[in-house]
């Protein structure tokens, strides 16, 4: 097992901006709607968190907010596209104008797109930008403001494991994934002396609603999601718990499975090896042979 000292000694020290999540805690989840959303929503509900509950459905947004005061806590709701830089802007506005301010904001709105490099369509690039990298952007412009005024807070970011690894036939969301932990590691340096913390959640695989608008080119592209959903180690609920625990620590990086934790420890040690590695893999056909391997929702 590799144990990260650097990591221990860094976040040993930013325990300063660590935060204790509770009834005083005023929290926004973009995407709360549904997968790890919706199971944030459920762990801040758990600790009497007052929780605005953010998606583009509006009646997922509302389901959110009843299930964070069916479990003890209170909030709202509102219906909001993230990619869409007014609505973010009036959101902000009001979180400031009801709320007075948000301690814990969590970035968590995403979509996916699988698809080759050069083949892969431009607006399923868009697309995926927009949401996953621009929403982001947007969560940050304007509530990094609001918390500085009002000082301090914490801000998650869900990026993925696909911006670590950079599989192959994944590029639109690896490219995506991989701004928001360049994003979320620039914000750490500029907002600690504000006592804002940040983290960044970089899980692998697991069950969300991520398959329902999948956007790829053949269908064995999505067949290997499926699988790798179906192969996963960790459930929503796993991945929003670890987040919580994170972002009372003041973690940076969040890295909740074990393959998730190897991946990122082999590209740190043995970047070049790494690369040629997956390189090779993928010449190989290995994730081919991953689509043959029985699950038990196969048997």
């Amino acid at each position: 097992m590799l144990v990260d000292y650097e990591a221990f000694i860094l976040e040993s020290f930013s325990l300063r901006c660590a935060m204790k999540i509770g009834r005083t805690t005023r929290a926004l989840v973009t995407g709360a709607g549904s997968g790890l959303g919706k199971e944030l929503c459920r762990e801040l509900g758990r600790r009497g968190g007052r929780v605005l509950a953010v998606d583009s459905i509006e009646e997922r947004a509302q389901e959110a907010r009843e299930l964070v005061q069916q479990l003890g806590g209170s909030g709202d709701s509102v219906c909001c596209d993230v990619a869409r830089k007014e609505q973010m802007a009036s959101l902000a506005e009001r979180v400031a104008r009801d709320w007075g301010g948000v301690d814990l904001l969590v970035n968590n709105a995403g979509v996916s797109v699988a698809g080759r490099v050069g083949s892969a369509p431009l607006d399923n690039w868009q697309w995926v930008i927009d949401i996953d990298l621009w929403g982001v952007i947007y969560g940050c412009h304007f509530f990094v403001p609001l918390m500085k005024r009002t000082g301090g807070g914490h801000i998650v970011n869900i990026a993925s494991n696909a911006g670590i690894a950079s599989f192959p036939e994944m590029g639109p969301y690896n490219v995506a994934k991989a701004g928001v932990i360049s994003l979320s590691e620039t914000l750490r340096a500029e907002l600690n002396a504000y006592r804002i913390g940040v983290s960044v959640v970089c899980p692998t695989f697991f069950p969300t609603r991520l398959l329902e608008n999948l956007r790829y080119e053949t269908e064995e592209q999505y067949q290997f999601a499926q699988k790798m959903f179906d192969l996963a180690t960790m459930d929503a609920a796993g991945v929003a718990r670890c987040t919580i625990r994170a972002v009372e620590k003041n973690k940076l990086y969040v890295l909740p499975q074990i393959e998730a934790r190897f991946v990122w420890h082999l590209k740190r040690l043995f970047p070049r090896t790494y690369v040629w590695t997956v390189g090779c893999a993928y010449r190989w056909g290995v994730h081919r042979l991953l689509l043959r391997i029985k699950t038990k929702k196969d048997s």
